[in-house]
């Protein structure tokens, strides 16, 4: 019924399984409460698992990828009374975190949900390894947008940890970070600032001025600080933060690079483009060097590059640069993640600054739309579309009256959330 192969790289599962994990009556069930083959085929997954990299070992992408299927099969197709297994909790977590890794994230819905009802049926609801997939999830469902289901997630999480392991433990302030940034997606800065402020006077306490975390959270209050329109707090904060993390974690590292992208971003935003254009530069080529072509954090600052050429005037490079970014992001993330309408509101602005008002009105129709079903028809991403679209109406109509006047200017190139 099921043939596996141990070529110490992955396993083939004859694709029947699924049907056969998928289904079961009472007389099938063997002595263990397990649908017939699937505790052989559980087993089998675990034992392919590829090694996790040591330090700066290459990730076994290709051993992933042939496992991922089989994993996947097992997440979605397990019965309802299935016995639960911290092992195969495990598992889907490693597969998860290895999606994650890549910058996958949107992917891990299904492993994430499949890991936490696992933890939570062997450990309980307040183990530490439930909270830390119950954060995963919140984590996961805020990377795809759902912050209808994100928020409620992290809050519960949040109140589990600070009962469980007091205000300043590292893993409570993790989840206050990751609330926080959270209310800061949905809009909410009221209630997303105070608590990364709080956030980071608990981290320079608890860990010191230039632990990785404390880094982490004075990035993440400049982001909100930029997103507020508080530049003059933003900026300074930006600037000591990459600096920090340069002299802490080299100058090519993952974080190092997110603040040099969040700090040419905020120079973009006070109009400084002369700072923010070479800095983009910069950070787009060490972002391919070290993350690939289309990692997510590659694409921000794509997108990020050709919103400042827009801005610059300079649509002879925004706009291809734009159309390459909304293709990579569409094949990434999906058609409908919260960034992959920030660059396609991004190419329509850009056709449309360029006179193409023939391709950006049906690219804003479209943008306003799936905004308004991701994000609700209130979040300030949906209200930018709304505006841009009407000032695109508004200019279409002008010209087909012959007026040679312009119309008042939609907004600008938006950017993704500065990086957490």
């Amino acid at each position: 019924m099921i043939a596996f192969t141990d070529d110490r790289q992955g396993i083939s599962i004859h694709r029947l399984v699924q049907t056969v994990l998928r289904t079961r009556t009472p007389a099938e069930s063997a002595p263990d409460g397990y649908a017939p083959g699937r505790a052989e085929a559980e087993q089998a997954v675990r034992q392919a698992l590829p090694t996790p990299p040591d330090g700066p070992l290459p990730e076994p992408t290709a051993s992933w990828e042939r496992l991922l299927p089989h994993v996947l099969a097992l997440a979605e197709s397990t019965p309802p009374d299935s016995p639960a297994s911290t092992d195969t909790a495990d598992t889907y977590h490693q597969a998860a975190q290895y999606l994650y890794r890549q910058g996958r994230d949107a992917h891990t819905i299904t492993l994430r949900t499949a890991a936490l009802a696992q933890y939570e049926q062997v450990l309980g609801d307040t183990h530490p390894s439930t909270l830390m997939s119950r954060n995963n999830l919140a984590a996961a469902y805020r990377a795809v947008g759902d912050l209808g289901r994100a928020i409620p997630l992290y809050e519960t999480t949040l109140t589990q940890y600070e009962q469980a392991l007091g205000d300043t433990h590292p893993d409570t302030l993790t989840s206050r970070n990751n609330l926080a940034y959270a209310y800061e997606s949905a809009g909410d800065l009221e209630r997303a600032i105070p608590l990364f402020e709080t956030t980071l006077t608990q981290r320079e306490q608890a860990l010191g001025d230039t632990h990785p975390s404390t880094l982490m959270s004075r990035n993440n209050l400049a982001a909100a600080y930029q997103t507020a329109g508080d530049l003059e707090r933003a900026i300074p904060l930006y600037e000591t933060t990459l600096t920090q993390r340069e002299q802490a974690l080299g100058d090519t590292h993952p974080d190092t690079l997110i603040s040099r992208n969040n700090l040419a971003s905020a120079y973009q935003t006070a109009g400084d483009l002369e700072r923010a254009i070479p800095l983009y530069e910069t950070t787009l080529t060490q972002r391919e060097q070290a993350l690939g072509d289309t990692h997510p954090d590659t694409l921000s600052t794509r997108n990020n590059l050709a919103a400042a050429y827009a801005w610059a005037g300079d649509l002879g490079r925004a706009v291809p640069l734009f159309e390459t970014t909304l293709t990579q992001y569409e094949r990434v993330l999906g058609d409908t993640h919260p960034d992959t309408l920030t660059s396609r509101n991004n190419l329509a602005g850009a056709y449309q600054a360029a006179g193409d008002l023939r391709r950006a009105i049906p690219l804003l129709e479209a943008t306003l739309a799936q905004r308004e079903q991701v994000l609700s028809g209130t979040h300030p991403d949906t209200l930018t579309s709304r505006i841009n679209l009407a000032y695109a109406y508004q200019e279409a109509e002008a010209v087909q009256q012959g007026n040679a006047a312009t119309p008042a200017t939609a907004t600008g190139p938006q950017q993704p959330p500065p990086a957490a």
